[in-house]
């Protein structure tokens, strides 16, 4: 059962995914707001499936992990950025 640090990890990071895919692939930034939002849905859903896959990824129950926090880290930045750009690419073919 993920913890409250482990979402707010995942938020944070998701978010930071997902504006950084904004800031270097302009063609699927949905504005800084929207990177935001998208990246940390993205992050907290990606990093939630993570934590179930991989159970090592929760920390130990006796303090912060460091190997637990970077894969929380990485895996809600990557799902961050995976969600935005394909949130950006169905917002763009929907304009046209």
């Amino acid at each position: 059962m993920p913890t409250i640090i482990n979402i707010i990890i995942q938020l944070v990071a998701g978010a930071l995914g997902g504006n950084a895919l904004g800031g270097i692939a302009k063609n699927m930034s949905m504005g800084s707001g929207g990177n935001t939002i998208a990246g940390a849905l993205g992050g907290l859903a990606g990093g939630s499936i993570l934590t179930s896959l991989i159970p090592a990824l929760t920390g130990s129950g006796a303090g912060m992990d460091l190997g637990a926090l970077a894969g929380q880290l990485v895996g809600g930045g990557v799902s961050g950025a995976i969600v935005t750009a394909i949130v950006g690419l169905i917002l763009k073919s929907m304009r046209g």
